[in-house]
């Protein structure tokens, strides 16, 4: 039986959630998200409080169970508050500039690289070398994180690259003279 499963979501106010044929739609003050449940669980909601159980004719529907659950759960903190990932820039001439549906990074490469900034993401960029990333959608920010921090990940002997906010970069000691 799944731990995370078993427990309801509570509906804060001002959020709307609607269930037709397997699809969850969750609406509030940042916007609107869908889920498609394909029918593996069946969802009930009361006035406020949102119960996930699993659908015991369809097979494999506990495996299910949690997983839904917490995407529903994400659904309804993303339209109400929003999440944000942080990435920090470490290196000499290491910069992010930019605004609007593009962003342009100095890595140390001889060429910028130009990002795409995909729909339902908003990018901040503060002092160069902070990007701030912000949406309703969690999975959606931490790919877009982990796209900008692919171009260019923390190397352990210099600690350069993008790291997330808090990241530890453990170091290792480099080559030593032979004496």
């Amino acid at each position: 039986m799944s731990k995370i499963g078993k427990k309801t979501i509570e509906i804060p106010a001002g959020i709307k959630i609607e269930v037709n044929e397997g699809i969850v739609k969750v609406t509030g003050t940042k916007g609107s998200l869908e889920l498609d449940t394909k029918k593996n669980v069946s969802i009930e909601i009361t006035e406020n409080e949102v119960k996930v159980m699993e659908n015991a004719r369809i097979e494999n529907s506990s495996a299910y169970w949690g997983l839904y659950r917490a995407l529903i759960a994400n659904m309804i903190n993303g339209v109400n508050e929003g999440f944000e990932k942080v990435l920090e820039l470490h290196g000499v001439g290491y910069r992010a500039n930019g605004g609007g549906r593009k962003i342009t990074l100095s890595l140390g490469f001889s060429h910028p690289i130009d990002f795409e900034v995909p729909e339902g993401i908003e990018i901040i960029i503060e002092d160069q070398t902070k990007i701030r990333i912000k949406g309703m959608d969690k999975a959606l920010i931490g790919q877009v994180a982990a796209n900008i921090r692919k171009f260019r990940k923390p190397e352990p002997y210099k600690g350069k690259g993008i790291r997330y906010e808090g990241e530890v970069v453990r170091r290792k000691v480099g080559k030593t003279g032979v004496a």
